[in-house]
């Protein structure tokens, strides 16, 4: 064999190297995956977004929910049966609010127990589908955080602020429409809060949870820890199980694009 050949070996050898190590790591996700279910008896179901790396170019991408995620978990909770657990792995910065709402009205809905799980992070549109379920379970450093709606670059309630500081007849019209706006999107989502936690929670501390995390009290990005989610008065706990510890580790910042929400299909007895 010659050199040019040998190198031609080498160069489809090392394209390969990704493409099979990332196999091993999905094939070794699904197995641990279907471990938890059976031990738990339960269906699980991930939301992961990660940095990714787009291809060929090479620059970073970051993945939020979306409405693809949306789809897909709607489709893994339609094949669940209600007298079947879900808990719900959550690693996400958040992303758009109505694909965030679709997931909680879902959970909200279900007969059967769910569990969000955070082994991580659970920000913006992945605390707006946690407050829906049963049981939030995170680990001891794990947060949560606001759920002001924002509208494009600016948090609602500072749009809201302007608006009592500030002279009416001195704000521009581009302003004070989007003060409009943002007096919408905060009674919506806050009637969507209410309803979403009716189901597990008392009315006077729905109103106060839904008031509480969309004042604009913090900044969007202000992390919420197990102590305080507990304090504003979230079914909260942190016995984490170590298997979805173990799970995160087997979604490493990857080389390709995946699919970020994730569930075992249906298997036959």
């Amino acid at each position: 064999m010659d050199i040019l050949s040998l190198l031609g070996l080498f160069v489809m050898i090392s394209s390969l190297q990704p493409i099979i190590r990332q196999r091993m790591i999905e094939a070794a996700r699904q197995r641990l995956i279907a471990r938890i279910e059976e031990q738990r008896q339960s269906r699980v179901i991930l939301i992961v977004h990660r940095q990714e790396t787009m291809r060929l170019l090479g620059f970073p991408l970051i993945k939020y929910l979306s409405m693809e995620d949306s789809e897909d978990v709607l489709r893994a909770l339609e094949i669940t049966g209600d007298d079947r657990d879900v808990d719900l792995v959550l690693h996400t910065p958040g992303g758009l609010v109505i694909a965030a709402l679709q997931i909680a009205c879902a959970i909200q809905r279900r007969k059967g127990k769910t569990r969000v799980i955070i082994p991580h992070h659970a920000m913006s549109g992945g605390t707006l589908i946690a407050l829906a379920a049963d049981e939030i379970i995170m680990s001891k450093n794990a947060v949560l955080g606001p759920i002001d709606p924002q509208l494009g670059e600016y948090p609602a309630p500072s749009l809201l602020r302007i608006r009592q500081l500030k002279d009416i007849n001195k704000i521009d019209d581009r302003t004070l429409i989007l003060t409009d706006m943002a007096e919408k999107a905060l009674a919506q989502l806050r009637q969507s809060v209410i309803e979403i936690m009716g189901k597990n929670y008392p009315a006077d501390v729905a109103h106060r949870i839904a008031e509480e995390l969309t004042r604009g009290q913090w900044t969007h990005d202000y992390p919420i820890t197990p102590a305080m989610a507990q304090s504003l008065g979230l079914n909260v706990r942190t016995d984490l199980p170590e298997e979805f510890l173990q799970l995160m580790s087997l979604y490493p910042q990857p080389i390709q694009m995946h699919r970020s929400v994730e569930f075992l299909g249906i298997r036959s007895a």
